[in-house]
């Protein structure tokens, strides 16, 4: 125990001799580290975040799509949008047969302009039935949401986003009973919805939705057909028996390859998957950066074996062996190493203090051990060889050394 104190503290003065280059050695590893740690944490901040973006939008649900959306687990490159099934009323009326679902919301999704006054913003229309509400845990804010009756006599009644009302009219609440005009038609806005959230990266902004019932905008969509069909079972346990009910109905029209039926839960695994790869590598474009640390580490401790050649001849003239040698420098490496480690650690914590005021960025313990377990094998790793020069050297010819 007191040999490792004696070789710390021998360390530790002689990093305290050369300040300036033991920072600028260690600032290698600790950018190394921070960004690794960075990365990590904004990885599972972002898996964090898709996954409560999937739980807010409802539980038990199956998305009926066109064409194959998911391959070997993951999404297929350009899913449904090359082809497959288009679903109209029939579809959703022969799907209502099947005992384990709760509700069959047919939906029509279109990007559109719209405007109130002099004010004109781009939005997207989310067609559908009134039970897409309950199914999506939607919930209105101010007003009341469109019925049955307004989509079976076609009112021209929307429900908005929070978001949408404040861009047209200043706050969510004035846009109640106001008129809007979408594709040169008038529209009345009977409701608008508690935040919902999303629009990040690249992600649908609920909040800017525009809700219609679907009869009611025929006009936008003149063939009366639906992107999708959402359905929604009665409970989690019936959900394999659903999918296989809804899949025998839709065969009988479409062939197998025209259409997917997706669960949430699908969706969410592979999209989660899809970030993990990225987030790998991302990671190991921050790892270069370690790699990069430890050659400077590496260096410096040649440089130091040359500047204390003298010493190393006179300790081992004394009866240091080459154990002890190889030890002090080995020790002096990784002392290098963690310093810059626990640098790289402290920064990432402050980073993410000020990042999760905007995202879910979360270190976990794992990235941190990892951390101060990567920073001490790239000590040993890259001070073995400056170690072992030391080490090896004849205590005559070091003493003799000028």
């Amino acid at each position: 125990m007191e040999f490792i104190l004696t070789t710390i503290k021998t360390g530790v003065d002689n990093f305290k001799r050369n300040k300036l280059r033991t920072f600028l050695t260690s600032l290698g590893i600790l950018i190394g580290v921070a960004s690794v740690v960075l990365l990590l944490a904004l990885g599972t901040g972002l898996k964090k975040y898709i996954r409560n973006q999937f739980e807010s939008l409802g539980t038990n649900l199956i998305n009926v799509l066109p064409g194959q959306i998911l391959q070997g687990g993951g999404i297929r490159p350009g899913g449904g949008a090359l082809g497959g099934a288009e679903f109209d009323e029939k579809d959703v009326q022969r799907l209502k047969r099947v005992q384990a679902a709760q509700y069959i919301i047919p939906i029509f999704i279109k990007s559109i302009n719209v405007s109130s006054g002099k004010e004109t913003k781009f939005a997207d229309l989310y067609a559908s039935s009134e039970e897409v509400f309950i199914a999506r845990n939607l919930e209105r804010q101010y007003g009341r949401l469109f019925t049955r009756a307004d989509n079976a006599k076609r009112a021209k009644v929307v429900v908005v986003g929070p978001n949408l009302a404040k861009n047209l009219f200043g706050t969510a609440e004035s846009a109640l009973s106001r008129n809007i005009d979408i594709n040169d038609q008038s529209y009345r806005i009977i409701g608008i919805l508690k935040s919902k959230g999303g629009g990040g990266f690249g992600g649908p902004d609920f909040d800017s939705f525009v809700y219609a019932p679907y009869k009611s905008v025929f006009s936008l969509n003149p063939k009366k057909t639906f992107f999708s069909i959402l359905i929604k079972a009665k409970d989690e346990k019936s959900t394999n028996s659903l999918k296989t009910q809804a899949k025998a109905i839709l065969s009988q029209r479409y062939d197998e390859e025209d259409f997917s039926l997706v669960e949430q839960t699908e969706i969410l695994n592979a999209v989660t998957s899809i970030f993990a790869v990225m987030n790998s590598v991302l990671v190991l474009i921050g790892a270069i950066s370690l790699i990069v640390g430890g050659i400077g580490i590496m260096n410096i401790m040649y440089v130091s074996v040359v500047e204390r050649t003298r010493e190393i001849g006179i300790r081992r003239a004394i009866g240091a062996t080459k154990q002890a040698i190889l030890t002090q420098f080995l020790a002096e490496s990784v002392l290098l190493s963690l310093t810059g480690g626990l640098g790289g650690v402290v920064v990432s914590y402050l980073i993410t203090f000020f990042i999760q005021q905007y995202f879910p960025a979360e270190i976990s313990i794992m990235s941190v051990i990892i951390a101060f377990g990567v920073s001490t094998l790239i000590g040993v790793g890259f001070g073995v060889f400056p170690a072992r020069k030391a080490a090896e050297l004849s205590p005559i010819e070091a003493i003799r050394y000028e």
